[in-house]
């Protein structure tokens, strides 16, 4: 199957954070299992402190903030984005 994008956003916020999420159906694999590629990130700027999550074969679906590395449980888009949301503020104090 050919890769379909579903969602995209790139965005300057407050004018020192970039924002840029895509998710993308790729069909179900051994690489991607639930049938979805997706990166959301966002980046400070001035710190150059970021918030990532992404999924790639062989890690599956995981969070970076910073240096540290967390397995993460994707559910479904929807959650994807919000739980980004969440971390965002959490770990660099901006809402998105």
């Amino acid at each position: 199957m050919k890769a379909h994008l579903k969602y995209y956003l790139k965005n300057k916020v407050q004018d020192r954070y970039i924002v840029e999420l895509s998710i993308y159906d790729v069909g179900k694999s051994s690489k991607y299992p639930d049938g979805m590629k997706f990166g959301l990130i966002c980046k400070d700027l001035k710190t150059n402190d970021f918030v990532l999550i992404d999924n790639h074969h062989p890690k599956g679906p995981h969070i970076h903030i910073n240096d540290r590395e967390f397995k993460y449980d994707y559910v479904n888009d929807d959650r994807l984005i919000s739980d980004f949301e969440m971390l965002v503020f959490k770990e660099l104090g901006v809402k998105l």
